[in-house]
């Protein structure tokens, strides 16, 4: 008895993916799952990370193309394996034309880890893991694969290379310009002779950089200072995954754990000691005077309780000690200063609107050109019927070859027209959030929990904040407010300088 013949479709989603074994651990599987059902692999097809659009999957395509060569030569392709209906089709629209196209070259779809088949049970199956991908594809926007926990445990670093290191393959290796300057950073420190705002002054004058070309931030330095990596240990908490990496150690340990005891005892505002709900400036504004992020605490007096926001004891400042409520007040009465009038809103709104409306014409045209080619290959195939059934001036061979060829070009086609429409965005609601928060942080912070007003506070005042004189300042505010800010200063025609009420203090 002929046995039937499959071919096997793996796909990653990025091409960071291919280094995390995840293509291995597909094809693996796939093998497995036809010799238990007793089918011939004919073909392996590899999506090495490309595009997450269906019709831009080189690979997909020459699936396509590969199976309607075989059919055009009668050699039989019955069954298209893969792991699962995610790795096939990106939305459940995109499922369902590639599947109609394999039906029509009498092939079905089966996957390895999902009971679908051509019984209607199987076929509603099928319909619903569909669905769920696409959901899952929405929702998540991307999900960690078996093969990427295996690499970690392997010691691969799988992330962003880390300042300091440069990326090498399924490893890491010393950055010849920044590394120097960050070991000297870890040994400065480990003296217990610098603090760390120290030891950043001293790199960025030495031209530590990121590598977008900025200068190191305080709270990013702080997270180097007591991150493993730089020992060559892979310390990931969620997959419990604790191990020996495999790229060379930048510091030595004991420069690296005497780093960790200053840490821990000195004094410094670390960030466990942020997560208090009583105190959600702590860390966050700091002295105008000696620079350091105020810590918060209770005083008892003779009948109740006190709470302050200070300088850290090892500061020896003292310059900065301001009742709780006092501070907080200070800092909503910031966020209605940075208020935008209703008029500057409506002037924004307009011309982000105008922006868009110009940058997005190309995708218009696309749109355009992906629905005049649906239709002009709709038009080609009616041509074809015609041409063979009608007017009998073609023989069936060249018919049938045409027509695979349009069947496979239209499936492609319909995708491509549901993605163009499918990258539209709802710039309206968009605005609309923006509008509420910008009108409405007070309120929003107020209402917020210990996170939430901590994230709030980092998005609105990147730089923090700083109590100088008893007022609060801040050097940089959000993107958002910047922009505004732009509208209102000083040679701009569009509105006058006074664009927040009240003008915010020098």
């Amino acid at each position: 008895m002929t046995s039937l013949r499959a071919i096997i479709y793996c796909r990653v989603s990025s091409k960071e993916q291919t280094l995390n074994l995840s293509l291995p651990v597909q094809e693996d599987q796939c093998r497995t799952f036809c010799q238990l059902n007793g089918w011939d692999v004919d073909r392996v097809f590899l999506e090495r990370g490309e595009s997450a659009k269906t019709a831009n999957r080189t690979e997909l395509q020459a699936a396509l193309t590969y199976l309607r060569e075989q059919n055009k030569r009668r050699v039989n392709i019955h069954v298209f394996v893969v792991t699962n209906v995610d790795r096939f089709a990106r939305d459940a629209f995109d499922h369902a034309i590639i599947r109609r196209h394999l039906a029509g070259l009498g092939i079905t779809l089966r996957s390895v880890s999902q009971p679908i088949d051509e019984t209607p049970a199987g076929k509603f199956m099928e319909g619903i893991f569909a669905a769920l991908s696409q959901f899952d594809n929405d929702i998540r926007g991307g999900r960690t694969k078996a093969g990427m926990q295996e690499a970690v445990r392997r010691g691969q670093w799988v992330w962003k290379a880390p300042l300091g290191y440069l990326p090498d393959g399924k490893t890491l290796r010393l950055d010849p310009e920044r590394a120097p300057l960050v070991r000297l950073g870890f040994e400065r420190f480990a003296t217990g002779l610098y603090t760390k705002a120290q030891v950043l002054e001293e790199l960025t004058q030495r031209g530590l950089r990121t590598r977008q070309d900025r200068d190191l931030r305080p709270q990013k330095w702080g997270e180097m200072l007591t991150s493993r990596l730089y020992i060559s240990r892979i310390v990931q908490r969620t997959w419990d995954i604790e191990t020996i990496g495999n790229w060379p150690p930048l510091v030595d340990e004991d420069t690296f754990w005497r780093c960790q005891s200053l840490l821990a005892t000195n004094g410094e505002i670390v960030a466990k000691e942020r997560n208090n709900p009583d105190f959600p400036l702590r860390g966050f504004a700091a002295c105008g005077h000696c620079e350091k992020p105020l810590t918060g605490s209770w005083s008892h007096g003779k009948r109740r309780r006190y709470a302050y926001y200070h300088c850290p004891p090892n500061a020896r400042c003292r310059k900065t000690n301001v009742p709780r409520h006092e501070l907080e007040t200070q800092f909503l009465s910031l966020l209605d200063r940075l208020k935008p009038r209703p008029g500057l809103l409506t002037l924004f709104r307009r011309i982000v609107l105008d922006v868009w409306k110009a940058r997005h014409e190309d995708l218009a045209a696309k749109r355009a050109a992906a629905e005049k080619k649906l239709t002009d290959l709709k038009r080609r195939k009616d041509q074809l019927v015609e041409a063979f059934i009608f007017q009998k001036v073609i023989d069936e061979d060249t018919y049938k070859d045409q027509l695979d060829k349009l069947k496979e070009s239209l499936a492609l086609a319909e995708i491509d027209q549901h993605d163009q429409r499918s990258e539209e965005l709802d710039l309206e609601a968009v605005l609309d959030f923006a509008e509420k928060v910008s009108l409405n942080a007070s309120r929003l912070w107020l209402e917020a929990n210990l996170e939430q007003r901590q994230r709030f506070q980092s998005f609105l005042f990147p730089e923090g904040l700083k109590l100088d004189g008893g007022e609060i300042r801040t050097p940089v505010t959000s993107s958002f407010y910047e922009e505004l800010h732009h509208l209102t200063t000083p040679g701009e025609r569009l509105v006058a300088h006074t664009g927040f009420e009240p003008v915010l203090p020098a």
